[in-house]
């Protein structure tokens, strides 16, 4: 009977993921789900994602935390459109759950949508959420052996950025072994050694997701 359940939720999850996708392909916003463990630096990184895009694209974001309002309130200082979704103990965020929040936006004024999950590497992999990309966040202190440990969330990502690159010195973390284990589970991954605090590697990783949003609205 739980087999059943969860089944369930899946497929009801995906109707709303497949009416998500059409709507925004019918209002021409690119949606990026960015997922990763706490303290990644996925915030970070989507504040250097909008400095460097913001001149080019309306972006908007949705915050996603199990409670707080902290990263949204960032966001907000920089004048970009957010709405914080509540997940009030959920581990990861629902099609269902976007689909009730896109109305708080002007999806007509909206080029890109920024979606930060809840950080974990292990649930948003289930669940996708209506995104064009996913964007997995792996910090240098987390370790290594992310890649291996928790294959769904790197094999269903389209982008792996490894963040906080100028700490490599600090940690023993092999880079070599984790775009290895990245590329041997889902070869097209393209993958991003970035630092969000000092902007190294922010813009070839943001030239390659202009490239993306180009290729499918802007053509």
């Amino acid at each position: 009977m739980e087999i059943k359940i969860v089944r369930q939720v899946l497929e009801w999850n995906e109707d709303c993921n497949e009416e998500l996708k059409a709507l925004f392909k019918k209002k021409k916003v690119f949606v990026l789900n960015v997922m990763g463990s706490p303290g990644a630096g996925k915030t970070s990184l989507i504040t250097k994602m909008i400095e460097s895009m913001k001149d080019k694209y309306s972006i908007a974001v949705i915050e996603a935390d199990i409670e707080g309002k902290i990263d949204a309130e960032k966001i907000n200082s920089m004048g970009i459109p957010v709405v914080q979704l509540h997940t009030g103990g959920a581990c990861h965020i629902e099609a269902m759950s976007i689909k009730n929040i896109v109305p708080e936006f002007d999806l007509n004024k909206i080029d890109v949508m920024i979606i930060e999950n809840i950080g974990n590497l292990v649930c948003p992999a289930e669940f996708k959420i209506g995104e064009d990309i996913r964007i997995v966040v792996l910090s240098v202190p987390e370790g290594d052996d992310k890649v291996e440990k928790y294959p769904l969330m790197f094999s269903t990502s389209e982008c792996l950025v490894v963040n906080k690159y100028d700490m490599l010195k600090y940690f023993d973390f092999k880079y070599d072994r984790v775009a290895s284990d990245a590329k041997e589970i889902n070869p097209k991954i393209n993958i991003f050694p970035v630092s969000s605090s000092n902007g190294d590697g922010v813009d070839e990783f943001v030239k390659w997701l202009e490239s993306e949003i180009d290729k499918k609205y802007k053509s």
